[in-house]
């Protein structure tokens, strides 16, 4: 099949060159600290002031763009070429930001608009963008004298550093480690799960299955392997990950993680904070470290008593294999073994009607009956053949694109996220369109046959879509608040988290479903073993999802700042009270915690669950209206997905639900309370 070629203006993957990138990027700091250098006072005129403001955002669109293009390459295709330019430009990145953050002039400029009476004749998207970049000023020290601004600006630079060398070794301890398999440690595995071993034993040149700790592999194991020796050793492998108890030292992130600490405490002091926690609310829609620390334990105790009868179900089941006392390598092996007695459901059984192909297409059908959009593949240069460009739709008029980057490779960073590449925009040449990338790191195609993916990957997949079409929809042309900026942290996982619903409607699943073989969609014993394990173990796992935001939290609100061993107490202590599954001495979780070492979820962590209360209560007004009502659809789209930062996340929420957010509806899709009405 021929595709038509992108109408977007796209980047060309194949032409371009990491010198050439590095050259550009080097320009628009050049630039734009030339710009700053030269704004030495407030414009006197309001015209003037205005138009200062539209060069910091054709500025920042330049930046966006061309470090963008890099730092997605650095995730999808690192190799020590594009770590090294990636490292070489970061201090240069992070010295002009601060210079921006910290600008003096700029600031005033914002707030002499701001003070102005103009200012209420501004459009709203343009009001809100003055008002959210005044608190970033702030928030970056724009106040500070002399040596504490100087300083301010030296711990910024040593964050982002510091930051990159966390998730490097974080993808160098994982790629650094591989287990060849020999026949009788294959007891368990499918056909499918054998073959794609067998691609990884390929990958490094080894005619046997090999064992790895990419994501698809450790998973095979975990849940599958009859062999209990082989999952404690993967398990120890992969929880060990960049840790002082790794056999590879090299990786050790923990003087990183005391670093990270120390300077986040020493910022947020500087700025009149009494712990980094505080400092990362500020920008955020919860109203309070303790508001959050108490939603959390608030949770956690709804979820205790639903978690404590799964355990105890786990161990019954392992104790029936004489396995008396559970290790969490047995969690994976039993939970799925329970999963079959209880449902009769098996994540490899369900495997063969999910090949990726037919995914998309009822993906993309569900989008178009919820918002009325086409998605249309088209063909744009990519860094790898994986890689595919669509653009979306609406009445004929293209309104932006993405790329989808989903299967796990060497090379490539973990997890799965959406990140923006091109912002909508109005610039000189007329609007410009969003343009994302979304990536994953489901289990790759084996053989000739398309990807199979699990339904749990299915999710993964309608969450990045739901960031993506934040990212896309949205109809704000003012940089700062278009799409996912400008939105407050904890409430950006909203659209994500609402998307997820669809891949649990039965309606939904029929337009997602096909087998490889038969072409026939799910059958209906398949779909009910599904939806009645949809609440399987969501007890345990919500106390996981917790024991991770309450950790966060807690070593964020310290102060002092923690040292390595206080870190590990502090988890041990929420461990104690709130998980129910053991874990072991040598564990070190917080060594690969990516999300909040080198992420932005910084003290941020429960912002999955606070947007879950948000996507459960959102999803509540469709399963009373209808799963594809369109007025609801058009309503969401308009109050949520279009209107970027303009609007703030409770105004948006309001807007569309007509009240404030309910935690009701989040407890009956867990499961705990009465359940759907739709039953």
């Amino acid at each position: 099949m021929t595709l038509e070629k992108a109408t977007l203006p796209v980047p060309q993957f194949d032409q371009i060159t990491l010198a050439e990138l590095k050259q550009k990027i080097e320009s628009c700091i050049a630039e734009g600290q030339k710009f700053l250098n030269e704004l030495t006072e407030t414009p006197t005129s309001v015209q003037e002031q205005l138009t200062t403001l539209e060069h910091v955002d054709t500025l920042e669109n330049n930046m966006s763009e061309s470090w963008g293009i890099l730092s997605h390459l650095n995730a999808v295709m690192n190799n020590a070429e594009t770590r090294d330019v990636y490292q070489a430009l970061l201090p240069g990145l992070s010295e002009y930001y601060m210079q921006l953050g910290q600008h003096t002039a700029l600031y005033q400029t914002y707030q002499h608009i701001y003070d102005a009476s103009i200012y209420n004749e501004l459009p709203a998207a343009q009001q809100s963008a003055i008002k959210l970049a005044l608190r970033d000023f702030k928030l970056s020290g724009v106040a500070l004298k002399g040596e504490a601004k100087k300083r301010y600006a030296e711990i910024s630079a040593r964050l982002s550093q510091l930051s990159s060398d966390f998730s490097n070794h974080v993808l160098d301890a994982t790629q650094a480690y591989f287990r060849p398999l020999n026949e009788e440690e294959l007891a368990g595995l499918s056909s499918n799960n054998i073959e794609l071993l067998k691609q990884y034993g390929q990958q490094r040149e080894l005619d046997q299955p090999v064992a790895t700790l990419d994501f698809p592999s450790y998973l095979a194991i975990m849940t599958h392997s009859e062999n209990r020796p082989l999952r404690e050793e993967l398990y120890k492998a992969y929880t060990t990950r960049a840790s002082d108890q790794a056999e590879q030292s090299e990786f050790d992130n923990t003087a990183l993680i005391e670093e990270i600490l120390s300077l986040r405490l020493e910022m947020a002091k500087l700025l009149g904070f009494n712990n980094y926690a505080e400092l990362s609310l500020a920008s955020k829609m919860a109203p309070s470290v303790e508001a959050v620390d108490e939603f959390l334990r608030d949770l956690a105790e709804h979820a205790r008593a639903p978690a404590e009868k799964e355990i105890a179900e786990l161990k019954a089941i392992a104790a029936e294999d004489g396995i008396r006392d559970l290790q969490p390598w047995d969690s994976g092996y039993y939970s799925e073994k329970l999963k079959m007695q209880q449902f009769n459901l098996s994540q490899e059984a369900l495997k063969p009607y999910f090949p990726a192909p037919k995914i998309l297409q009822g993906l993309f059908n569900i989008v178009n009956r919820l918002y009325g959009i086409q998605v249309i593949e088209r063909e744009a240069p990519v860094w790898h053949p994986d890689a595919r460009y669509f653009e979306l739709e609406d009445q004929g008029q293209v309104i932006g694109g993405f790329y989808f980057d989903l299967y796990a490779r060497q090379g490539k960073r973990g997890g799965a996220w959406m990140s923006g590449f091109r912002s909508r925009m109005q610039t000189s040449d007329g609007l410009q369109k969003p343009i994302c990338y979304m990536v994953g790191n489901f289990t790759p195609p084996v053989g000739n046959r398309p990807a199979l993916l699990t339904h749990d990957e299915v999710i993964t997949l309608f969450h990045e879509f739901g960031h993506g079409l934040h990212h896309m929809l949205t109809e704000v042309d003012n940089i700062a608040v278009a799409g996912t900026h400008g939105v407050a942290w904890d409430a950006v996982e909203l659209p994500s988290q609402f998307m997820e619903f669809w891949a649990w409607d039965q309606e939904s699943l029929d337009l997602l479903s096909e087998h490889i073989e038969t072409q026939e969609s799910l059958p209906a014993e398949l779909l009910k073993a599904l939806l009645d394990a949809r609440f399987f173990q969501s007890g345990m796992q919500t106390l996981r999802q917790l024991e991770f935001a309450l950790f966060d939290l807690s070593i964020h609100r310290a102060n002092p700042a923690l040292n390595a061993a206080q870190v590990q107490a502090t988890l041990n202590e929420i461990r104690e009270k709130y998980a129910v599954l053991p874990t072991t001495d040598y564990n070190r979780f917080q060594h690969s915690f990516s999300h909040i070492f080198a992420g932005g979820y910084a003290a941020g962590y429960y912002s999955y669950k606070w947007a879950e209360v948000l996507a459960s209560d959102a999803f509540d007004r469709f399963e009373d209206e209808g799963i594809f009502n369109t007025t609801t659809g058009k309503q969401f789209r308009e109050n949520i997905l279009a209107v970027g930062g303009k609007d703030t996340a409770l105004d948006a929420f309001i807007n569309f639900r007509g009240r404030e957010p309910k935690i009701d509806a989040l407890l009956r899709h867990q499961g705990w309370t009465n359940p759907s009405k739709n039953a």
